[in-house]
């Protein structure tokens, strides 16, 4: 059997950093995807996919990326169930990351987070002088 997945999108939000109660870092993201092809419209339509991340790409995720970052996930799908407060059966979908690869955040981001480091880097230096 085969189970493995790749995928290639945009975080819908922040990563959120959480601990089991072992201590594994732990966080749940969801990946804005865009389909291949256009729809009927004309327009390309996106998947939000439910994704976990575990221990090093967890903490690594909620210390680099955020909302808008481009990840990409390579992983298996999982699928679970629970009761929720109601009593009823809850099903539940998700990849599984094996591995997370940081491709880089918004164009805008990046930009201004290099302009931010060039001038703490030049305010350094001219503190040092």
């Amino acid at each position: 059997m085969i189970n493995e997945v790749i995928l290639v999108g945009r975080l819908t939000k922040d990563p959120e950093l959480k601990f089991t109660k072992d201590g594994t870092a732990v966080t749940n993201v969801t990946l804005a995807v865009n389909r291949s092809f256009r729809n009927s419209a004309g327009e390309i339509e996106t998947d939000f996919v439910p994704c976990i991340l575990w221990s090093r790409a967890a903490e690594n995720a909620a210390e680099y990326c955020r909302k808008g970052s481009m990840i990409g996930i390579t992983g298996r799908i999982q699928t679970r169930s629970y009761e929720n407060r109601e009593g009823k059966k809850v099903y539940v979908t998700e990849v599984v990351a094996d591995t997370v690869r940081f491709l880089g955040g918004k164009p805008a981001e990046n930009k201004a987070a290099i302009a931010e480091n060039k001038a703490i880097a030049e305010n350094k230096a001219a503190v040092s002088q």
